[in-house]
């Protein structure tokens, strides 16, 4: 079987963009890649979408408008996880020599909902009782801070890195530096988070990628995908151990067997920091160290630019933002410069291994409802 590669990647600006519809800025990013991987839209034998607040036919609606030929077009709803998914589906109809050539794309338009949390399907007992995902993610760092003796400047400090990498992403939406102090001092969403130590809640954005088993004719050298897991939450009826992200160490496990490496072996890691307490947890679950251990790896500087494990280079969902289709994407059009060494002001010299992490959506009794790891090489 041929490998499927990456061979273009596209992006559109994170931020807040109400003029411009979902399908305008899915088109930016498809066209983007298209012209990076040096492929003609003819080319293209389907299109998978991931989107998970536009509505119905979002794939469609995006491709109207682009002289298309009828091709297949997959529309994915995996929450949060919905772009990795998509990937993680493209890469197995390629691998099955269904198609020889498709694009991957992922967008939401967050602006035109109004604000506030994203909504959750109230039949969930949880989220009846008011479990939006800053009270969830408020409730394990509670817990994680009182479990482990973590300050709370420790979670701060998250937020200063990730907005201190943001700001050498042309594309992210907070491109301002701030200090632990502003962060602590910044309005109280639900203890002990505070504004700036959540993922923004009003971003719009789109990102694609060119797989194809053809021989590449891009403009970059392409990228390997080592690893491709999607895995759902499992149903935990009893007490849960609030400390544990168990669908990422069980997602990790698989993709590090499936590439046969390690954590020690990544040259960065992109993952889904849509809080700051959830940055510390994903460190002990994909293995960066043992339980407890985050906000010692943190503080010693390991996991920022110039570090041993470069973590969200791209200033993570905290600093780039998180239009939720889009995410899971955007993290590999990240990892793809990194590797491809065209990243500008943020490039990690020598970066040939990167690992994407993002999860979907959470139901009652349920970690996640979704994970997707996916790791990269060059």
């Amino acid at each position: 079987m041929t490998q499927p590669l990456i061979t273009g990647v596209g992006i559109s600006d994170f931020g807040r963009f109400p003029q411009w519809p979902e399908e305008a800025l899915a088109q930016a990013a498809i066209l983007a890649a298209l012209d990076d991987a040096g492929v003609a839209m003819s080319q293209v034998q389907a299109f998978y979408c991931g989107n998970a607040a536009g509505g119905s036919l979002p794939g469609q609606r995006s491709l109207r408008e682009l002289h298309t030929q009828g091709q297949p077009v997959y529309n994915i709803d995996n929450a949060c996880s919905s772009g990795a998914t998509a990937l993680n589906l493209a890469l197995q109809a390629l691998t099955a020599g269904a198609y020889d050539t498709v694009v991957v794309f992922g967008m939401d338009q967050l602006s035109n909902l109004g604000g506030g949390t994203l909504p959750l399907n109230q039949r969930d007992w949880n989220n009846r009782r008011g479990m939006v995902m800053p009270a969830l993610y408020a409730m394990r760092a509670k817990r994680y801070m009182d479990e482990y003796d973590v300050p709370v400047s420790v979670l701060a400090d998250v937020s200063v890195k990730n907005r201190r990498h943001g700001a050498l992403n042309p594309i992210a939406t907070f491109c301002k530096l701030v200090t632990r102090e502003e962060v602590l001092a910044s309005r109280p969403v639900a203890e002990p988070l505070t504004l700036l130590q959540c993922c923004p809640a009003v971003v719009d954005g789109a990102a694609a990628v060119v797989l194809t088993t053809r021989p590449a004719r891009g403009q970059a050298k392409p990228v390997r995908v080592l690893a491709s897991i999607v895995q759902s939450g499992v149903f935990e009826p009893g007490v849960v151990d609030m400390t544990e992200a168990e669908i990422t160490a069980r997602s990790a496990r698989l993709a590090y067997e499936a590439a046969g490496i390690g954590p020690d072996d990544l040259s960065l890691i992109e993952l889904h920091d849509a809080f700051t307490i959830s940055e510390l947890l994903y460190y002990e679950a994909l293995g960066l160290c043992g339980r407890g251990e985050a906000q010692h790896l943190l503080t010693s500087g390991a996991t920022a630019l110039g570090g041993r494990i470069p973590v969200n280079p791209s200033g993570g969902l905290i600093a780039k933002g998180h239009p939720p289709g889009a995410t899971g994407l955007a993290q590999i059009v990240e990892i793809c410069e990194q590797i491809q060494q065209r990243a500008g002001k943020r490039q990690i010299p020598g970066a040939r291994l990167g690992l994407s992490q993002v999860t979907g959506g959470g139901i009652w009794g349920v970690d996640h409802a979704a994970c997707s790891i996916h790791i990269l090489s060059a």
